[in-house]
């Protein structure tokens, strides 16, 4: 009996040694990985909001060209970016705040879907000045958003020519 309870003993010893060094092989996997996942690419906040911009301006004129196609492209790459925002950077107090724009961006959205030329520019002004209070809020007053006077890049048409 001596006997099977001295190999039995011994045994749990080596099984918890086993499954101690295998926890720390997995835990150095976890820290190694970690490490990595830290050091990995991520976008900063003005990489974010310079998209956002870009997109601002192509909706402003896809939207007075009433090409609603284009018009509801861009404001889902402004919402989609929103999200990567809210993501991404969420250590950051402009984080906390960029939740005030979604009702605009909605708003904006509800007038491209109604192909409503009138509530487009409506919303798109009140979209504009609520970045601007956003900016207000964060402290980046000095950045002011306003509605575009001109397209973004020349070598795309706002404007949809008739097929026929």
């Amino acid at each position: 009996m001596g006997r099977v309870l001295l190999v039995l003993t011994t045994l749990t010893i080596i099984s918890c040694s086993q499954s101690n060094d295998q926890a720390k092989v997995l835990q150095l996997r976890i820290d190694s990985l970690e490490s990595k996942l830290a050091a990995a690419y991520k976008p900063g906040f003005g990489e974010f909001m310079g998209n956002i911009q870009i997109h601002h301006n192509k909706l402003w004129f896809a939207g007075l060209s009433k090409n609603w196609k284009l018009a509801d492209f861009e404001i889902k790459e402004i919402k989609e970016t929103v999200e990567a925002i809210e993501t991404y950077q969420t250590e950051r107090e402009e984080s906390q705040q960029i939740a005030m724009i979604k009702p605009m961006l909605d708003s904006v959205e509800t007038s491209i879907q109604k192909n409503d030329l009138a509530q487009f520019k409506q919303s798109f002004i009140s979209l504009t000045t609520n970045c601007n209070n956003c900016h207000q809020a964060t402290h980046f007053e000095f950045n002011v958003v306003k509605i575009p006077d001109h397209p973004p890049f020349s070598n795309q048409e706002f404007f949809i020519q008739s097929t026929k």
